[in-house]
């Protein structure tokens, strides 16, 4: 059965060429990840903070080295694109940026990121945030993207904000974090805002 409207982008742009690497302007690299990442993301989800909102657990390096080589797959995939964020300066990683759940033909993804205790209160993940939404709705022609987070996640709120993201509305009961079911706040940013 055919479709009613075209596709907003076709298999291959993503993966036709390799992941870029994004610049926000003000100190932060977004790169794709490396295989020598994996101790400090490892190290990063030792922290019982990224726990409290984050629904996934490392237990050993190894573990966190098949994320890495998963992260690193999923460009070719095209359904999630994962970014390291670097100083642009020292190389110490700050977190991670991601397009997740990315349907090129409708044109949208849901933006997710995490930073380390040591970035946090530093605005790295606006900045990171706004370095890819501008990439993934001006450069790529993604039309929408969504950022969902709890809605007891009030930096995640803020984060939002920063970014651009308007609040749109509240899932209840949507996502199972290790105290139970949150509501989470809905955010979006399309082409033209």
């Amino acid at each position: 059965m055919p479709f009613t409207a075209d596709p907003v982008l076709s298999a291959g742009t993503l993966s036709g060429a390799a992941q870029p690497e994004l610049r926000s302007g003000d100190g932060l690299l977004l790169r794709p990840w490396r295989a020598e990442d994996v101790p400090a993301v490892y190290a990063a989800f030792q922290d019982p903070a990224l726990h409290q909102w984050h629904i996934r657990a490392a237990d050993s390096e190894e573990e966190v080295a098949g994320w890495i080589e998963d992260w690193r797959k999923d460009w070719a995939r095209e359904r999630n694109a994962q970014w390291a964020v670097v100083d642009e300066h020292t190389g110490a990683l700050l977190g991670r940026v991601a397009l997740r759940a990315i349907v090129l033909a409708e044109g949208v993804a849901e933006v997710a990121y995490w930073t380390t205790r040591a970035a946090r209160g530093r605005g790295v993940a606006p900045r990171a945030t706004t370095a890819l939404t501008s990439w993934a709705l001006d450069e790529i022609g993604l039309h929408r993207l969504e950022l969902m987070h709890a809605t007891a996640n009030e930096a995640s709120c803020r984060v939002a904000e920063k970014a651009g993201f308007l609040l749109e509305g509240t899932r209840r009961s949507a996502t199972l974090h290790q105290d139970g079911w949150h509501d989470m706040h809905l955010h979006a940013r399309v082409q033209g805002d």
